[in-house]
């Protein structure tokens, strides 16, 4: 039997019904588990390091993909 998760919410979550945030979960001290909370039964497996270079990356500045500005504010999505 494997144990369940301990999934925490961001700190972008909305309140309301928890159903627009992403969640992680270590699995082990470098596993960890990602998934939205509206899609749960999809998850990244990754480590530490990828993930710590991916947020370092997305905080240093404006981004582009295949020539598109990706945003790094936190903007709700309408109900």
């Amino acid at each position: 039997m494997t144990q369940a998760r301990k999934w925490q919410k961001s700190s972008f979550s909305d309140g309301s019904d928890g159903d627009t945030c992403v969640e992680v979960a270590a699995a082990t001290p470098t596993t960890l588990h990602l998934r939205e909370s509206d899609t749960p039964d999809t998850e990244l497996t990754t480590t530490t390091e990828p993930l710590a270079h991916l947020i370092r990356a997305l905080k240093s500045g404006p981004h582009q993909c295949h020539g598109l500005p990706i945003s790094t504010t936190h903007t709700p999505v309408p109900s």
